[in-house]
């Protein structure tokens, strides 16, 4: 690769400002320097992109493909610039440009196309590929608006459209070449004795690429996201009738397939459409694997030595039934072996234990959108019954459903769950009668790449580390147990403080500015970022707050270790609790921090619109991680991860990743609380828990009388009688049984604050015991454990 000097990169910035977008120095924007940087930026990727593609071409190395409805992949700028080794160089050129670096990488809309740990870990996945050279693909949707814009009104969320589309994508080349029909519904008719499907509607799925950088720029792979286009523009008689409407119905129907992540599906349109996403993806992706493998000039029957396809949960589960339908009806293959074929190329990923999250698909649904895959699907269920003869209530079909977890299942040759419990009670819980028949179930237990979440996100930090223990961390995460024999030195904790602390006031600064509220640094930072849902118990959270305060209250003179409790997430648009959750939050937020006699005591601080970005500020100024899942609920996590690697401890269930986070840090450097996934099955057994629980603490009585009497809605008191009354008498996820063990930990936490050094040592010692959840380690493991893969480096 060409070497960069800031010389260079000076003159390649100012060239793409006039001849790329036409603007001079004196008349350019913020947007026009952005966009200028980014295209000198990428410049610096595409040289190694295209020698990553020519040598996997040459050596006809396996290559990897990724199929995941969500890629939440943050600005990109500040990201390629650190794996390429010139973050401060561009500091530097943009500073004698007369520009604010940080104000121009601010400037970059978040991508908005995905939702949250899902989406977030394949980004990480994908960086990870590109690091350790192994040749792969990404397959995604490119959203228009992706999930949505949160705000508060009143304290209630309110979505608007996400618009990181509005202004041009610097980082993606358009590939036109490169388009597919997608067909739907229609009808399936024998000719010749084959079965042949004659779409009702099609659309065509064109490509856009997004080359993703490794750490240190060695190996680029590709980011391929598909947007939905009309096969036809318009009818133009029925336009030149003026019946416009009708005569765009083939273009809406595109757009609309390409336009919002997870359209809400409480109706049949969005059940149809949300489908209809799922397949459009699947089915580009695959046509796309397969014109790649016959342009190599390879025998289809070849297809596992080349090809490795990995589901991302059982959104592209219908990936079988059409790489069935492709080689058999496309190819001339007879079924058989065309389903061996495709089981040996797929594997499935397994990301939640919550049957609303294991698709099911009405078969009147599945069989109008789909016609020819239900024939597929009924198929594979009935060799599967007739060779395997599985229990009575085991299938792919039940019930008038076609069932995609299963589906996935008997459909790949690795199926992995990503940590060592949730693997563990996929076993047991979710597919034991599969597994029992074809044990396939694997570990692979989640990860995050160091580069964004430690590297570029803490960059005091990330520069602690490197001069404690030198360079080369960043790709050999295990070397941060090098740091260990420092945390034992006054001079190290005091710097981690001053790390730390600077990131502290960063975000106090930030808060002050975009929340109006004024928080101390000297506050232990207490913080919980996540998707807003029962399971992941932001209400244990806010009613542990709530009774803080009523302490606070009854005893304002005690020696109070200040909180500010951070919340971050987002509800879906039709999860009526999980939206109250939040409201209360901000009810109660507002109650607290105008109190006069509270003061810096306790801080409640909700900033809309979570993302990327914005995990980016929270996570390295972190003093406290909430990981407070109900056991048994939380797949892995990996947030968890990103507050441990930047020193933060953890305050949590043994719940997913929690588990091994406690098993690499220790006992001693972890708050621990909370019923087992074992205890949690038991105590449901008895009907009377909540009430029992309730009963037996004085403090949570207090805590609910107070929000049932108005005391954080005075404008509405019983505006929270439904959730006071569902925790007392519909409390699946425990929080009142776990309420007094969590508080029990949070004093643990104060407690253990107040001892400064003993409080710093702790933290250092999650930095420096987090190696284990590099996601370069996690993907390691998929190469060597289900994909078959080598680095091509």
């Amino acid at each position: 690769m060409t070497e960069v000097t800031a010389p260079l990169l000076k003159a390649d910035i100012l060239r793409h400002l006039t001849f790329t977008l036409g603007k001079d120095v004196p008349n350019a924007s913020l947007y026009d320097w952005r966009m200028a940087l980014s295209f000198a930026i990428r410049d610096r990727i595409v040289e190694p992109w295209f020698a990553s593609t020519r040598k996997t071409w040459e050596t006809g190395h396996k290559r990897v493909y990724y199929l995941s409805m969500e890629f939440l992949i943050g600005r990109l700028l500040e990201d390629a610039t650190i794996n390429l080794g010139l973050r401060d160089m561009a500091d530097q050129v943009m500073s004698e440009l007369g520009q604010d670096f940080r104000a121009i990488v601010e400037d970059e809309p978040d991508a908005a196309l995905g939702n949250g740990g899902l989406g977030r870990l394949a980004a990480c996945f994908m960086e990870s590929m590109a690091t350790l050279g192994c040749p792969a693909y990404g397959y995604g949707i490119r959203y228009e608006h992706g999930l949505f814009r949160q705000r508060f009104e009143s304290g209630r969320q309110v979505e608007s459209p996400e618009d990181w589309l509005m202004s041009r994508h610097p980082w993606e080349f358009e590939r036109p070449e490169a388009a597919y029909t997608i067909p739907f519904k229609g009808e399936v008719v024998t000719r010749d004795g084959r079965e042949v499907w004659l779409p009702g509607e099609t659309v065509q799925a064109e490509a856009y690429d997004t080359p993703v950088i490794g750490w240190q720029g060695k190996w680029a792979n590709t980011l391929r996201l598909w947007s939905a286009k009309p096969t036809t523009m318009f009818d133009l008689e029925r336009f030149n009738r003026g019946d416009y409407t009708a005569a765009a119905e083939p273009e809406a129907l595109a757009r609309t397939l390409s336009r919002v992540l997870y359209p809400d599906d409480t109706t049949y349109q969005g059940k149809e459409l949300r489908l209809k996403q799922e397949f459009f993806l699947t089915s580009a992706a695959l046509q796309d694997i397969l014109r790649r493998f016959k342009a190599g000039g390879h025998s289809l029957r070849d297809l596992p030595k080349h090809v490795a396809i990995q589901m991302n949960d059982t959104h592209p589960a219908i990936a079988g039934p059409e790489l069935i339908r492709l080689l058999v009806d496309e190819n001339g293959m007879e079924f058989m072996e065309a389903m061996e074929i495709a089981r040996a190329c797929l594997g499935y990923t397994n990301h939640t234990l919550l049957p609303e999250a294991l698709e099911r698909w009405a078969t009147f649904t599945f069989g109008s959108v789909l016609p020819r895959h239900m024939q597929i699907v009924e198929r594979i269920d009935a060799w599967h019954r007739d060779t395997y003869h599985p229990p009575h209530w085991v299938g792919i079909v039940k019930h008038h459903e076609v069932r995609m977890g299963e589906l996935a299942f008997i459909m790949s040759h690795k199926v992995n769950g990503v940590s060592a419990l949730h693997s563990d009670l996929v076993k047991q819980n979710l597919f034991p009668e599969l597994e029992s028949l074809h044990p396939r179930i694997i570990n692979e237990t989640n990860g995050v790449t160091p580069r964004r979440w430690l590297k570029m996100c803490n960059r005091p930090l990330a520069d602690l580390i490197t001069k404690t223990i030198g360079d080369g961390w960043e790709a050999d995460l295990d070397r941060l147990k090098e740091l260990e024999p420092h945390v034992k030195k006054k001079s190290f904790l005091k710097d981690f403080d001053a790390a730390k602390r600077a990131n502290k006031v960063a975000l106090a600064d930030w808060i002050a500015e975009h929340c109006g509220v004024t928080v101390s640094p000297d506050a232990l930072f207490d913080v919980q970022v996540k998707r807003i849902h029962e399971y992941k118990r932001q209400l244990l959270n806010i009613l542990e707050t709530i009774a803080r305060y009523h302490d606070i209250k009854a005893n304002p003179q005690a020696d109070w270790v200040p909180r500010v409790k951070i919340f971050g997430g987002k509800a879906a648009p039709g999860y009526v609790v999980a939206k109250e959750i939040i409201h209360l939050i901000n009810d109660v937020a507002a109650v607290v921090n105008n109190d006069p006699e509270i003061g810096d005591k306790l801080k409640i601080v909700y900033p809309a619109n979570y993302n990327v970005s914005l995990a980016e500020r929270l996570i390295p100024a972190a003093d406290l991680s909430e990981q407070i899942s109900t056991a048994g609920k939380e797949a892995s996590g990996t947030g968890n991860m990103k507050f441990m690697m930047n020193g933060a401890p953890t305050i949590g269930t043994l719940d997913g990743a929690n588990v091994e986070i406690l098993q690499e840090v220790g006992a001693d450097n972890f708050f621990l609380f909370g019923l087992t996934a074992e205890e949690v099955i038991e105590r449901r057994r008895n009907p009377d828990h909540a009430r029992d629980a309730i009963a037996a603490s004085q403090s949570l009585q207090d805590v609910l009388q107070m929000i049932a009497e108005g005391r954080f809605s005075p404008d509405e008191p019983g505006r929270y009688h439904q959730l006071v009354h569902r925790v007392w008498h519909h409390d699946y996820f425990l929080v009142a049984a776990d309420f007094d063990a969590y508080r029990a930990a949070q004093a643990q936490v104060d407690k253990a604050y107040a001892d400064r050094a003993g409080w710093l040592k702790m933290a250092a010692l999650n930095t420096a015991r987090s190696g284990f959840f590099s996601s370069d380690r996690t993907i390691r493991s998929y190469m060597a454990d289900i994909w078959d893969v080598t680095s091509a480096l």
